[in-house]
């Protein structure tokens, strides 16, 4: 790959260094400094500090213009390079301001030298509604490498997405967000926004909202179907260690894996609010309709921790899907005084969903299912796979809103809270194809109308 000098990128003029912001429109006017295809630009050779104290907007405006005005028949030709460093941003946008006239283009990638080598530090005039980042339908196939973003501007946000059906496709590699936060990524529009993954991340801080929140209404689009279309969102090896607010927040549906790693919430909201009150959640799915195919999550080898009783591990109102947990464990401060009381695992159930499933999970407290049916008992819709559960025995660990049994929930092979050191170990069933069939695995049973 060439390198572009600042001397390269400044031959068009000293105005370029002084400019507050470059639209990529004016962008396409600088030079171009190699026939090669593929370009690195440094951000320090555009005059980034690094310190701390000065302001490097322009520089990061900048790199940015410059990779807009490379692409060549839709496909991006930079990687903006961030060397280690504490590098102070002041305006909205400068990292990456995707916005029309530019063309569509496939390929934008910044990378740093690793994280907390490289901090960008966000600090707007004023924190809702500035972003450090936007795309509004122009990029896709977008990665972040190797940085950490910290939001110095209470309620400032990382990244706005809008998209029609062009941007997707992002990237998250070895990335830390610390500071307080109203979004972290913030999706909106009719189609796409999806393609997105999470690899061996931290996600610190605050969030007054989420860190990845599907479904800002824009544009006049209230009904959920309007933009429904949020697919494929991966994480992976995660560290998720943040003092309050939400993860993944899915008013408008999605198909979500989360894969190893531990999941912590430290403190509690500083104020309760209309919508959340003083709690905090790792999932939240609050809407119940939505199209077939984005109603699905799958947690796997995760350790979560519930430090309070305010931390919710999921609240899912959806009216169809699937939720599965696998290897998963809550049970690490299950020795606390109020964790026998913690309803941190919550549902809403019809007769279409969603199914929910949990196999070999070690599981805290009770699970709160809620029925949006008053027609005859539902059949099973919930079911328990080799659990342990910690803190209560089957029949009293899923319960109502109230104390009251579900009857819609089974325990298959499941070890409760009756079972002690000295209980006998449980029979279990013989290979002999002589032998009778067992009985069917135990369920609640529902409780006689009166």
């Amino acid at each position: 790959m060439s390198r572009v000098t600042r001397r390269h990128l400044l031959r068009g003029g000293a105005s370029l260094l002084t400019a507050t912001a470059l639209s990529t429109r004016s962008a396409r006017a600088l030079p171009r400094t190699s026939a090669k295809p593929d370009t690195v630009v440094n951000v320090a050779d555009l005059g980034a500090v690094g310190d701390g104290r000065t302001d490097d907007s322009a520089a990061f405006e900048i790199a940015y213009s410059f990779a807009a005005a490379r692409v060549s028949e839709g496909a991006g030709r930079v990687v903006i390079e961030i060397p280690a460093g504490e590098f102070l941003i002041t305006r909205p946008h400068a990292l990456l301001n995707g916005v029309a006239p530019s063309q569509p283009a496939s390929g934008l990638r910044f990378s740093g030298a690793g994280r907390r080598m490289t901090s960008l530090v966000f600090r707007p005039k004023t924190g809702p509604g500035s972003y450090l980042c936007r795309n509004e339908d122009v990029w896709s196939n977008i990665s972040f490498e190797r940085m950490q973003f910290n939001s110095a501007t209470p309620g400032a946000s990382f990244f706005n997405s809008y998209s029609t059906g062009q941007a997707q496709d992002y990237r998250f590699s070895e990335c830390e967000w610390m500071g307080e936060w109203e979004y972290g990524l913030a999706l909106s529009g009719t189609d796409t926004n999806s393609e997105m993954r999470w690899e061996a991340c931290r996600v610190g801080g605050r969030y007054r909202r989420a860190f990845l929140y599907s479904g800002l209404t824009r544009d006049g689009q209230q009904d959920p179907n309007d933009q429904d279309q949020f697919l494929n969102y991966w994480f992976t090896d995660m560290k998720v260690e943040y003092e309050w607010g939400n993860f993944l927040e899915f008013p408008y549906g999605g198909s979500i894996t989360c894969r190893g790693g531990s999941y912590i919430i430290t403190d509690r909201r500083p104020k309760s609010t209309p919508e959340y009150g003083t709690t905090s959640t790792f999932f939240r799915f609050p809407v119940a309709e939505h199209h077939d195919s984005v109603q699905r999550f799958h947690a796997q080898d995760i350790r979560f921790e519930v430090r309070n009783p305010d931390v919710v591990v999921i609240d899912c109102r959806w009216n169809g899907g699937i939720v599965h947990f696998s290897d998963c464990d809550d049970t690490g401060l299950a020795y606390q005084d109020f964790s026998n009381d913690v309803r941190s695992h919550r549902y809403a159930v019809g007769p279409r969903g969603p199914l929910i499933r949990y196999d070999s999970c070690q599981l805290v407290g009770r699970h709160e299912y809620r029925s949006v049916t008053a027609t005859d008992p539902l059949p099973v819709r919930a079911r328990y796979d080799m659990c342990l559960l910690r803190s209560h025995t089957a029949g009293d660990f899923a319960v109502d809103d109230g104390t009251g049994r579900v009857p819609f929930v089974q325990f298959v092979n499941c070890i409760d809270a009756a079972v002690t050191d000295d209980s006998p170990a449980p029979t279990l069933p013989s290979a002999s194809p002589t032998t009778s069939p067992s009985a069917p695995p135990p369920s609640l049973t529902p409780t006689p109308a009166t």
